[in-house]
């Protein structure tokens, strides 16, 4: 396997994710400078950490339902990628996603 084009994919994706960030602290000190409302920057420091919540139990959530996943598959002796064992990995991602959706509904 040729692994040379992981790089450039894996730099563009930090790249955009650099320009991505910088993007948000410049709009984040633009409003705070243009003298916002203290109501505005509380609510979107509020949203902010909300969100960061919600993404690391999404993301929690999720990886564990593909934990139990690979656990199946490994329970069930499957050792070669076939249909079943694609859509055991499907299910699972999306019972975590639905899942991670249930418990962002009951904290918000």
């Amino acid at each position: 396997m040729n692994h040379e084009v992981f790089i450039p994919i894996t730099l563009f994706i930090c790249v955009v994710y650099a320009i991505k960030v910088v993007v948000d602290a410049r709009t984040r000190a633009k409003i705070i400078a243009s003298n916002g409302s203290e109501d505005l920057i509380r609510s979107m420091v509020q949203a902010e950490a909300q969100q960061r919540r919600h993404s690391s139990l999404r993301w929690g959530i999720l990886l564990l339902a593909m934990a139990l996943g690979f656990v199946l598959i490994e329970a069930f002796g499957w050792d070669h990628v076939t249909p079943g064992v694609i859509g055991v990995l499907l299910g699972v991602t999306g019972l975590g996603n639905l899942l991670s959706y249930v418990a962002a509904r009951k904290l918000g």
